[in-house]
C-alpha cells in the first residue's frame, strides 16, 4: 500500500511512518517543519527511516494547493493519514486565525486531494478536545460535540464535518478518530507527560495548579 502521511515528521505521524515501512508499505511523508516546537526534533524523528527506499519526504504545507495537485500527479496514493495540524488548546486562544487557516483550509486541501485520487481512503486525526465540557464519562463517539471551548477544538469539529460532507458528496471512505492524551517516544516536549517525566528525571518539583484536582 502507498500511504501519504501528513504531519509525517511529528510525534504520531513519524511513528506511523516507521510502522508502515516496516510492514512493507510505501510512505510519502508531507511535513512543513513549522516552528510550533523545535523543527530539529521532527527531523530527528524521521532520521532512521529517511534513507529507506520506500520512504519519501516532501517538505511543504498542506495549505499549498499547487503542491497537493503536484503530489496527486507524481505519486500513486492508496490512502491518506491526515495528522498534520496546528496543535495546542492554549496557543489557539492566542492566535485563532492561524488555527483556522492551517487546520480548516489545510484539511479542505487534503480532502480535495483525496477526491482526486483512486481509491479514496482517508483517516483523519481529530481530537478528544471536541468533547468540550461534556461531563458524561466515559466519553462515547456518539456523544454530542457541539460545544467546543477553544478555537483548536472548534477547528477539529469543523474538519470532522467537512469529512462527513465529502463522504456524502463524493463517496470518500473516511474514518475520523479522536485520540486522547497520546504519549510515548517522540511526544511533543510541551505535553504534560513529557514534562513531568523530564522533571522527575531531573529531580525537579512538578508544579500543581489550584488544588491539583
Amino acid at each position: 500500500m502507498n500511504v501519504l502521511v501528513t504531519g509525517g515528521a511529528g510525534f504520531i505521524g513519524s511513528t506511523l511512518a516507521d510502522r508502515l515501512v516496516v510492514r512493507g508499505d510505501s510512505v510519502v511523508c508531507l511535513d512543513s517543519f513549522d516552528d510550533f516546537y523545535d523543527p530539529s526534533l521532527k527531523r530527528r524523528n524521521i532520521r532512521d527511516v529517511s534513507g529507506h527506499p520506500r520512504f519519501v519526504l516532501v517538505e511543504g504545507d498542506i495549505r499549498d494547493t499547487d503542491l497537493m495537485k503536484d503530489l496527486a500527479r507524481k505519486y500513486r496514493v492508496d490512502a491518506v493519514v491526515h495528522s498534520a495540524a496546528r496543535a495546542g488548546v492554549r496557543p489557539s486562544i492566542r492566535n485563532p486565525l492561524l488555527y483556522e487557516d492551517v487546520n480548516i483550509k489545510g484539511t479542505m486541501n487534503i480532502l480535495e486531494f483525496v477526491r482526486s485520487v483512486e481509491p479514496r481512503n482517508m483517516v483523519f486525526l481529530s481530537s478528544s478536545s471536541v468533547y468540550g465540557v461534556n461531563e458524561k464519562v466515559p466519553f462515547s463517539e456518539d456523544d454530542p460535540v457541539d460545544h467546543p471551548i477553544s478555537p483548536y477544538a472548534a477547528t477539529k469539529k469543523a474538519c470532522e464535518l467537512l469529512c462527513h460532507t465529502y463522504h456524502h458528496l463524493y463517496g470518500l471512505n473516511i474514518t475520523c478518530i479522536r485520540p486522547f492524551t497520546v504519549y510515548g517516544p517522540r511526544q511533543r516536549p510541551e505535553m504534560a507527560i513529557h514534562k513531568f517525566t523530564r522533571m522527575i528525571d531531573r529531580g525537579e518539583p512538578i508544579p500543581m495548579y489550584g488544588d491539583g484536582s
